[in-house]
């Protein structure tokens, strides 16, 4: 590097860092999600405003490859970091109900965004029009658990029984969502002449779940007082690369592997440990990592052309998505005999879809799934999305301060969901207080 390129470097670092914590500050005055503001502040960094001009002066391009650098280790410790509280309890303490709104809430956008991908082939559709029809069919399905967390613990409805079951649908459609991904990339033929490699993604993820995790439970069984020392942190942080690394060069992407390291760490007799590694890799990636993925992210987005006809598209995007992702898991719950309200407040939750949107849409452009004019719109859809879902609930349940009662008296479920009375339901909002603090 020269000394251009350093100063550049940490003078753009710097200012990325400035700005995202102003605007999610701002975000946060406005009750919305933090990430809001600070994915606002990528985009106005980028090409949208002024032309470029800012980011040009800022980043110039031989800074930009040492940006995306860290912008991917961002995610893959914010992909950790979701693996890590990602927990079975909340699926199995949440009865049928969970299960039947988030396959619903899956299935019905999936196919609507395929259907939707064959309406914008000609305009907006790639070489590959199979991984490109199911890409815009996993993009319309996703729900950000970490947003949804976050959204709930402002509200003070973690133990509520309606958070409870909105953080067990969220947490398997991030296992359905990941894994319908992963299928598209393995299929997509995205590792070129070393495509064979794939096949080792099976062995892989058997060898993680069946013989590193049951040799990380009883390591940590044997050491009951074990805590986070710079040897155990640095021990975690060689995992997540290595992993991460791993399921990069069998041809699946990077975050797949930081995602199932975080999963396969121990859940029992290490919480203390847990929490711990949480906060500190939590802090550095949320204050200065992610910020620049969203800086990253936000150099791809150009909405200074938007026509007329983008408008159109972009409105028939919105529409696809939240109506499909709504009309799915209210229809689910209201079969599950959810009262009316409540189901309408799932499926709200349901339809955000934050960060774990956009690591989604960066997937897509990076692999060729999408170009990037499609990418700014659904850029915009991941925003409108997320930022809608506090003033639905709102609308619908009643702002923060009375949700709580509003909870208490009227959200119980049907017997199929009756998750508020099982100690598992605990379980679920201590992890929605944990994972939502990286949000």
């Amino acid at each position: 590097m020269t000394t251009h390129q350093t100063s550049s470097l940490l003078l753009g670092l710097a200012v990325i860092v400035l700005l995202a914590r102003l605007l999610g500050a701002l975000a946060r005055r406005l009750h919305q999600p933090a990430v809001i503001g600070e994915v606002l502040a990528g985009i106005a960094l980028g090409p949208t405003l002024f032309h470029g001009a800012v980011s040009d002066a800022l980043f110039p391009a031989g800074v930009r490859p040492l940006l995306s650098a860290l912008a991917a280790v961002g995610v893959a410790a914010f992909m950790f970091l979701v693996g890590l509280e990602w927990d079975a309890a909340m699926i199995r303490g949440s009865g049928s109900l969970a299960a039947t709104v988030s396959f619903s809430s899956i299935l019905l956008p999936f196919g609507l965004g395929t259907l939707l991908a064959l309406y914008l082939m000609d305009d907006y559709g790639t070489g590959d029009r199979t991984a490109f029809m199911l890409f815009m069919g996993i993009a319309m399905s996703i729900t950000a658990f970490p947003v949804l967390a976050r959204i709930l613990t402002d509200r003070g409805m973690t133990r509520s029984p309606l958070g409870v079951v909105a953080l067990a649908c969220a947490s398997i459609d991030d296992v359905l969502a990941w894994s319908l991904l992963a299928g598209v990339v393995a299929v997509s033929g995205a590792a070129g002449p070393d495509q064979w490699r794939i096949l080792l993604a099976v062995p892989y993820l058997l060898g993680m779940l069946f013989v590193v995790r049951p040799l990380l439970r009883r390591f940590v069984e044997r050491r009951p007082a074990l805590t986070l020392t710079p040897t155990v942190f640095a021990a975690v942080l060689v995992g997540l690369l290595l992993s991460a690394a791993a399921t990069e060069w069998v041809g699946l992407h990077y975050i797949f592997g930081a995602f199932l390291f975080g999963v396969i760490l121990p859940r029992t007799g290490g919480e203390r440990l847990r929490a711990d590694v949480h906060e500190r890799l939590g802090q550095l990636s949320g204050t200065l990592l992610l910020p620049v993925f969203f800086l990253v992210a936000g150099l791809q987005v150009d909405l200074s052309g938007l026509d007329a006809g983008g408008l159109g598209t972009l409105g028939l995007i919105l529409l696809v998505a939240v109506g499909g992702k709504f009309t799915g898991a209210f229809a689910a719950a209201r079969l599950n005999r959810m009262p009316l309200r409540q189901s309408a407040a799932l499926a709200t939750l349901m339809n955000t879809r934050g960060l774990t949107e956009l690591i989604v849409l960066n997937v897509g452009l990076q692999l060729g799934f999408l170009g990037r004019d499609l990418y700014s719109l659904m850029v915009v859809m991941a925003v409108v999305t997320t930022a809608m879902a506090g003033p639905l609930l709102s609308w619908i349940i009643g702002r923060p301060a009375d949700t709580a009662v509003r909870s208490g008296e009227n959200t119980a479920p049907a017997p199929t969901a009756d998750t508020a009375n099982t100690a598992d339901s605990a379980n679920t909002a201590d992890t929605a207080n944990t994972v939502s603090s990286t949000v």
